[in-house]
């Protein structure tokens, strides 16, 4: 085992989006424990630090470059490979938020993984409460859902939107480092497994308030910590 690590990594792919410096300050405060290099002017970094701390940014530049491919892709058709498991468990994605400059700089966006975003509406709605000066919009895209904070009201006050986005942000890690999920597949060509699994879903939400449960054509998604959506799917199967 590896006490400490180093890694090169390219930021060149964010060039055109975001101001490096400013993408890699946003890094160094989420990655404490982490120590940087100089930026080269080919966009490479050096990273060193422990193997868990290089993982976890790994995430946060997939994620971000993952939203930047989607959103200039949007219309190209999305290849799923199915799991062969019948229950599998994931991990949630943890979020990542940058400044979107806009003529009056008061835009900020969050991108979040799409079940924390579905946890967070559901059980903590006042994440999202604001008054009539700012808007929140979301747009969502697969596993990822980008939260859009924007000042509209008559006065200009960054720092308000600053202060919602950082709400958001501070939530979802919140959620990041305690939800699991487990997915439940339909069983193929029987007609009533939908209704059926659905109907044992309700049956045991009073037993489990802070499971939040999402039923697709497919499948059906329980989020929450990992003993509770464990015990969850193993009271389906019973």
């Amino acid at each position: 085992v590896f006490s400490s690590v180093t890694s090169v990594l390219n930021m060149s792919l964010f060039k055109d989006q975001f101001v490096l410096e400013d993408l890699i300050e946003e890094f160094k405060k989420k990655s404490t424990a982490l120590s940087f290099g100089p930026l080269q002017s080919n966009g490479h970094i050096s990273v060193q630090g422990s193997f868990p701390a290089i993982e976890l940014l790994r995430d946060f530049l997939l994620l971000k470059a993952k939203s930047l491919s989607e959103k200039d892709k949007r219309e190209e058709s999305k290849s799923h490979q199915r799991p062969k498991r019948r229950q599998q468990q994931h991990s949630l994605t943890t979020g990542t938020s940058n400044f979107v400059r806009d003529a009056g700089g008061e835009k900020q966006v969050v991108v979040l993984d799409t079940d924390i975003y579905h946890y967070m509406k559901y059980f903590f709605p006042r994440t999202f409460l604001v008054n009539d000066d700012i808007v929140i919009s979301d747009i969502t895209d697969g596993d990822i859902t980008m939260v859009y904070i924007e000042n509209a009201g008559s006065r200009s006050d960054a720092g308000q939107v600053l202060r919602v986005k950082e709400k958001i942000e501070n939530q979802s890690v919140k959620l990041h480092n305690a939800l699991r999920k487990e997915r439940i597949y339909f069983e193929e060509h029987v007609r009533d497994a939908k209704q059926r699994y659905k109907w044992v879903c309700e049956s045991l939400k009073c037993h489990y308030p802070s499971v939040l449960v999402i039923s697709y054509d497919t499948h059906i998604d329980v989020i929450g910590n990992s003993s509770e959506t464990l015990e969850f799917t193993k009271d389906m199967s019973s």
